[in-house]
């Protein structure tokens, strides 16, 4: 069965660029980004590589750990690396897992032999700190991943967890978020006594929470 929203992230242990990582210790109580790459030296791939790897800092403030894979070698990684600098201008400064026999591959249902038999798909997952999946991308080959929406939904993600919010279509940091249906007027008074704007019954706008 593949993985689904909700599940827990499985485990592993898998060499990478900065070493043998087990990932759960990996992720200790962060947010974990976890992406494939079908194999290194592609186009696509390269420079999606060399944008996280410049946009670290920004996961960085988000309490969130990147960490990427592929189906080569550590050492073929390492060359690879090399590219990714000179293309993006930055080094891969979060670790490259390699995984040659598919092993996790098939574990994230990254692995569609129809696609491909031998690489894996370009895939994203959110994972939050109690190693819980909150969120699956699957990407076609043509299409290069956006970070901005990665980091769009794992603001989403944060700031709505927890509490019985929502965020609206094209939602952005600063916008205003939605009051789950579940929550009655009433109880909703007692959590925003400064009031929402009722759009419909089941759709209220409230400022978004702070921190």
């Amino acid at each position: 069965m593949s993985l689904q929203l909700g599940d827990t992230a499985p485990d592993f242990t898998l060499d990478s660029t900065e070493g043998p990582i087990q990932f759960h210790d990996y992720a200790g109580s962060h947010w974990v980004v976890f992406f494939s790459h079908p194999k290194d030296f592609t186009p696509v791939c390269t420079t999606e590589l060399g944008a996280f790897a410049r946009r670290k800092n920004e996961f960085d403030a988000r309490n969130t750990r990147l960490i990427g894979l592929s189906v080569d070698s550590v050492e073929d990684h390492q060359r690879w690396a090399r590219d990714v600098e000179d293309v993006g201008g930055s080094a891969i400064n979060y670790p490259l897992l390699a995984d040659p026999g598919l092993e996790v591959a098939k574990l994230y249902g990254m692995f569609h032999p129809k696609a491909d038999p031998k690489v894996t798909v370009r895939s994203v997952f959110i994972i939050d700190p109690n190693k819980k999946v909150r969120l699956i991308l699957t990407y076609p080959p043509s299409a290069g991943r956006n970070i901005d929406e990665v980091l769009r939904v794992l603001d989403s993600l944060q700031i709505t967890d927890g509490r019985k919010l929502t965020t609206p279509v094209d939602w952005q940091p600063g916008d205003d978020v939605i009051i789950a249906p579940s929550v009655s007027d009433e109880d909703a008074k007692k959590l925003y006594p400064a009031g929402w704007k009722t759009l419909k019954p089941y759709l209220r706008l409230v400022q978004a929470p702070q921190g």
